[in-house]
């Protein structure tokens, strides 16, 4: 099934949803060590809060285009980034910043902020396709405007 996407006041949705944006503010603003710090703070378990956390999100009232952070777990190797680079632009997500930490244990983590509003798929497919990429090892949607 496709992907459907609705803009709902959050008043009429479970406080569920608030809670699942609430531990994910927690976590980038660094509030909060980890999930289960989160997850305890705002009262709700860490099994509710991975089955819903990729698919709520909080609609930034400044949104001028659809834009994503992903997280990317890479082997570091030669050319991985490049590939990783030249699959989104095949993708039409374009690059607004890369953020690549030191490589620890042969793996390194980069973190792009991608504006996604010329994509002609959803964001979980090129996940998805990211996911299917020979050296990289994880990829998850951090956070969506």
């Amino acid at each position: 099934m496709k992907d459907q996407f609705f803009i709902v006041n959050g008043n009429v949705l479970p406080d569920i949803f608030g809670k699942i944006i609430e531990v994910k503010t927690l976590l980038a603003t660094k509030k909060v060590k980890d999930i289960t710090e989160g997850v305890r703070k705002v009262g709700i378990s860490r099994s509710v809060f991975y089955k819903y956390k990729d698919n709520v999100f909080l609609l930034s009232e400044m949104s001028q285009g659809r834009k994503a952070s992903i997280s990317i777990l890479m082997d570091h190797k030669p050319g991985v980034l490049s590939g990783v680079l030249d699959l989104m632009a095949l993708n039409q997500a374009n690059i607004l910043t890369i953020n690549q930490g030191v490589p620890i244990n042969d793996a390194a983590m980069v973190t792009l902020i991608v504006d996604i509003s010329e994509m002609q798929q959803n964001i979980k497919e090129l996940i998805q396709k990211l996911l299917k990429e020979e050296n990289v090892i994880k990829a998850e949607i951090i956070a969506m405007e």
